[in-house]
């Protein structure tokens, strides 16, 4: 997956701190970039088995201070064999693969049962497309951001949860982000939440793979970030 924007790669996410579970054994991070976020959860875990899979090659000596294991690949081709994991990141990933129902699945499938699951994905019900759409009848693609001209799928907040659902996950908590601007906040004041879905720039969301005993799916506790 090719990035115009260098700094792309080494962003950390630490807007998903509070989806982290109490404890990690092995961390498994999809897309990985240059390590920078698996690097911060070393500090927050520090024994724990680190895991990158990105696709980047010039990522791979930032990867090897930052994991145990690396592996460089097209995440559209077979996965390699790496031990089950139980925290899982595809943090801006799955809108890039061919197939990111098939590969979440499989991923799911080689995860540890209980395994927690964070997933972010862009919001094409954000204004900065919507409006276009029904102003114009149009939308043009761009070089990052949520119409980045790399993302082979689009998804709102119902078909992030349906794509992991699919796979075999409970949602239990999100992150509508994006929405730390004072007129992002106030219009979602004025609106009493009305334009949420359409003031929230990405989903992030905390799925679990359910273990024997299985939880009944309840409502996913969402916060603004």
């Amino acid at each position: 997956m090719a990035v115009s924007d260098p700094g792309y790669y080494t962003i950390v996410r630490r807007e998903i701190e509070h989806l982290l579970p109490d404890a990690a054994e092995v961390i498994l991070d999809v897309g990985s970039g240059a390590g920078g976020t698996l690097a911060w959860l070393g500090e927050r875990y520090p024994a724990a088995r680190r895991i990158a899979l990105e696709g980047e090659e010039s990522c791979r000596r930032a990867l090897e201070a930052a994991a145990h294991e690396v592996h460089i690949l097209d995440l559209n081709a077979p996965l390699p064999a790496f031990p089950a994991a139980d925290l899982v990141l595809c943090l801006d990933v799955l809108e890039h693969l061919v197939n990111a129902q098939a590969v979440l699945g499989t991923l799911v499938a080689r995860s540890a049962p209980g395994a927690t699951f964070i997933v972010s994905l862009p919001n094409v019900a954000h204004l900065s497309v919507a409006l276009p759409l029904i102003l114009h009848g149009r939308f043009e693609y761009q070089d990052a951001g949520i119409l980045d001209r790399t993302h082979l799928h689009f998804f709102t907040r119902d078909s992030a949860l349906s794509l992991l659902t699919g796979a075999g996950l409970r949602p239990v908590a999100g992150v509508l982000a994006g929405m730390s601007g004072p007129k992002s906040r106030l219009l979602d004041r004025l609106t009493l939440g009305f334009l949420r879905t359409r003031l929230a720039r990405q989903h992030i969301v905390a799925a679990i793979r359910p273990g024997a005993a299985a939880e009944p799916p309840g409502p996913v506790r969402w916060v603004l970030e």
